[in-house]
């Protein structure tokens, strides 16, 4: 006998499930410097396997990364073992037009999220990355003429054409998020993340409301120029002599001697689980990153580093 009412039949959820949400490694494998790494393309291919066999499996990359020489390299590496593919999330970002010399129509640096410019810029990120869909694509910079409902409808033709599975954002403060993804709302579509810059060296993040709205969204932010861009290992101002000499007593504690271990442990610890971008074509460099998860800072340690950054404790 069937029991089910009419009731029940009309409570029952009869509608498709939402895509879930894209799972991305911990950290993730930057290719901003691929153009500068001077590999064949067989050594990038093993560079690909390294990443792989560690772990990292999400690629993040951008269509203007060495003039767009750097998803090509990439791509050239994959198509020697396309197999590779399905275990790994490609991540590329639109939206930034730089000015050419060669090209004098275009004569100043800016921004472009008009519909025309994210389709053409998909598509020939896909022919480079010598694949056939994006796991995320990323507006890579706000833009003070974007359209949101536009940015919206083209994501959402992207999407059903297959070209992009997730979409996210890069560079952006809480309210311009919230307000792509209240026109992305009609279309079912979440914005999966915010590429934002996290460091002992730049530390806005913590404090403008960005990561508290990713931890308020549960939306895990991508970290990027964790090292500072390498200054600080390098430059001589006061404030990166501190953070040197205070991040060198705490590998100490934890018996190491790779201050870059510490920032990321730094990073990871943050509530809203950052996930950093490692730009690195070392595999010695990839792997030191990679174990630093095995670090835990206690409060103390993390604080001292937040005070050797601002030179002066908290409030």
């Amino acid at each position: 006998m069937n029991t089910t009412s009419k009731r029940d039949e009309d409570q029952i959820d009869t509608r498709e499930p939402s895509t879930p949400r894209l799972e991305m490694s911990e950290f993730i494998a930057g290719f901003w410097r691929m153009h500068t790494w001077d590999m064949s393309t067989q050594q990038r291919l093993h560079l690909l396997e390294t990443y792989l066999d560690l772990g990292i499996t999400t690629m993040d990359h951008a269509d203007i990364y060495g003039q767009s020489l750097c998803e090509s390299l990439f791509g050239e590496a994959l198509a020697l073992r396309p197999s590779l593919r399905e275990q790994m999330q490609i991540v590329s970002k639109c939206g930034i037009k730089p000015a050419f010399d060669s090209a004098p129509e275009r004569y100043v640096n800016h921004y472009d999220t008009s519909q025309a410019h994210i389709l053409a810029s998909v598509d020939a990120s896909l022919t480079r990355l010598t694949t056939d869909r994006l796991d995320l694509l990323l507006i890579h910079r706000p833009d003070p003429l974007m359209r949101a409902d536009e940015v919206a409808a083209t994501f959402e033709q992207l999407k059903q054409a297959g070209k992009v599975l997730n979409f996210g954002v890069s560079n952006f403060t809480p309210a311009q998020f919230d307000l792509l993804q209240s026109s992305l709302h009609r279309f079912d579509i979440p914005l999966v993340t915010n590429q934002v810059e996290i460091s002992p060296m730049n530390m806005t993040s913590l404090s403008d409301g960005t990561l508290d709205h990713c931890q308020q969204h549960k939306i895990p932010p991508m970290a990027w120029s964790c090292l500072g861009g390498g200054n600080i290992f390098s430059s001589d101002d006061e404030s990166s002599q501190r953070l040197r000499l205070q991040l060198a007593k705490i590998a100490d504690e934890h018996g190491t001697q790779d201050i870059s271990q510490i920032i990321y442990a730094w990073i990871l610890a943050l509530p809203s689980q950052p996930k950093p971008i490692i730009g690195s074509g070392q595999a010695h460099r990839i792997a030191a990153a990679q174990a630093s998860r095995r670090i835990k800072l206690d409060k103390q340690q993390w604080f001292s580093i937040w005070q050797a950054s601002m030179g002066h404790s908290v409030p």
